[in-house]
């Protein structure tokens, strides 16, 4: 019987959607107030979840405090209080959307947590707007 256990974390961030092969009109268009030349900032909101087997000595799929200290190291002290354009090396050629920051979390944290783990990453951006990634996507 598999386990799913999960871990909330927030953070806050800067960005501005924008295509440097665009014009600044067709950003414009396409971004709206998000393609603010000045950027914007968003308070996210990460749950990371890991499913898998209950170990029988600890009664833990995964030390819930192993996966904060990953989560805190690989994203929130990578992330937190960032212009991501600017600032962080995944963006410089990459568009920081909700959906491209989703990858780049859910890479860093992958290439860390044991494979016999299967992961699920979800990162609110706003309180209505969310995406969710997953090693069966």
């Amino acid at each position: 019987m598999k386990v799913k256990v999960s871990r909330r974390a927030t953070f806050n961030a800067a960005h501005r959607l924008h295509n440097n092969s665009w014009t600044e009109t067709k950003n414009k268009e396409i971004f709206g107030k998000c393609n603010n030349p000045y950027f914007h900032g968003h308070n996210y909101t990460l749950f990371t979840s890991v499913i898998g087997e209950v170990c029988k000595e600890t009664g833990f799929v995964i030390d819930l405090g192993y996966l904060s200290s990953l989560i805190n190291e690989l994203i929130i002290d990578y992330l937190d209080h960032k212009n991501l354009n600017l600032e962080i090396i995944e963006f410089e050629d990459l568009n920081p959307t909700l959906e491209n920051m989703l990858i780049v979390i859910y890479n860093r944290l992958r290439n860390k947590i044991d494979k016999k783990y299967y992961l699920e990453v979800k990162l609110f951006e706003t309180e209505n707007n969310f995406a969710e990634i997953s090693d069966s996507a």
